[in-house]
């Protein structure tokens, strides 16, 4: 399958290999890079049981890289590209960069921001969902499934 450079699946494929590198340390395999002028100018991936930091989820990580890169707090004309729908602190996290786009894989049934009856994403943040859903949401229930088996 080719892939056109600089698409939206493009870009999920590389917040993939970032839930891969989650995986392999034995994090939930959530991964997520971010995007300014067709550029990757940041990525992250789950950490929280590495550091022992609830807060250390893969947009948290990509955010705090992204903002060191371009030397300032505000992502604007930035896309966040993240294997699992955020959840209410990540949204929440990302109204205050003012990305611009949030591209998302799979959906959260349980934990997504987009539950809420209430938009907690910047008004100027285009949402895209869906994007490469099957294989994002594939890796996070294998490894959930292989978690219940091991326990």
């Amino acid at each position: 399958m080719s892939l056109d450079f600089f698409s939206d699946e493009y870009f999920m494929r590389e917040a993939l290999k970032e839930a891969k590198l989650a995986l392999n340390k034995d994090e939930v395999p959530v991964g997520a890079v971010i995007v300014y002028n067709q550029q990757i100018i940041a990525r992250g991936h789950n950490l929280t049981e590495t550091l022992t930091d609830v807060t250390a989820h893969a947009e948290m990580q990509t955010f705090t890289s992204a903002a060191n890169y371009i030397g300032g707090k505000y992502l604007k004309d930035c896309s966040l590209y993240v294997t699992l729908e955020p959840c209410i602190m990540c949204a929440g996290a990302s109204y205050w960069t003012q990305i611009s786009r949030l591209v998302f894989g799979a959906y959260d049934q349980k934990r997504g921001f987009s539950k809420l009856n209430v938009s907690i994403l910047h008004p100027s943040t285009k949402i895209i969902g869906g994007v490469l859903e099957e294989d994002c949401a594939l890796l996070i229930q294998n490894f959930f499934a292989k978690k219940r088996n091991t326990n």
